[in-house]
């Protein structure tokens, strides 16, 4: 979301397009943008981490963003049903002069004023992650491999 892209309650698509959308070298959404979209008892999770109120999803937001050099945002294809909300993405993160991509989608559901109080984010951690480190990217593979083979 744009630093100063202003999103409108309820969440509609394009608004959902907009959440979903930081380019690399764009500023990242501000603590009151957060707090204008999301429940203040919002329930956060992704692979590694839940999380439980507004103040503590703004604090994993920003702890991401300070852990990287960049971050990036596109999304895919979005669908509404009543008060759920699903949003395909793909997310970059620029650490150190590598990059690591992750494709995923978020589930959100959304509370009577239409705001986000559930959202879950799926995605392969594991694999983006580690695949590119010597020793431990082909262990994974060799790993994943038993599991469907």
């Amino acid at each position: 979301m744009a630093a100063n892209a202003p999103i409108h309650l309820p969440l509609d698509e394009p608004g959902l397009r907009a959440l979903f959308t930081k380019p690399y070298g764009a500023p990242s959404p501000s603590a009151e943008q957060w707090r204008a979209l999301y429940a203040a008892d919002v329930q956060f999770s992704d692979p590694t981490q839940s999380r439980q109120g507004l103040e503590a999803y703004i604090a994993a937001q920003e702890g991401l963003l300070r852990r990287c050099d960049d971050v990036f945002l596109e999304p895919g294809a979005v669908a509404i049903t009543g008060d759920q909300a699903f949003v395909e993405w793909t997310m970059g993160l620029k650490i150190k002069g590598l990059e690591f991509v992750y494709p995923g989608v978020s589930r959100l559901r959304l509370d009577g004023d239409g705001r986000i109080a559930d959202h879950r984010d799926y995605f392969d951690f594991m694999g983006p992650t580690f695949a590119p480190v010597p020793l431990v990217g082909p262990f994974l593979r060799w790993l994943y491999g038993r599991f469907v083979a």
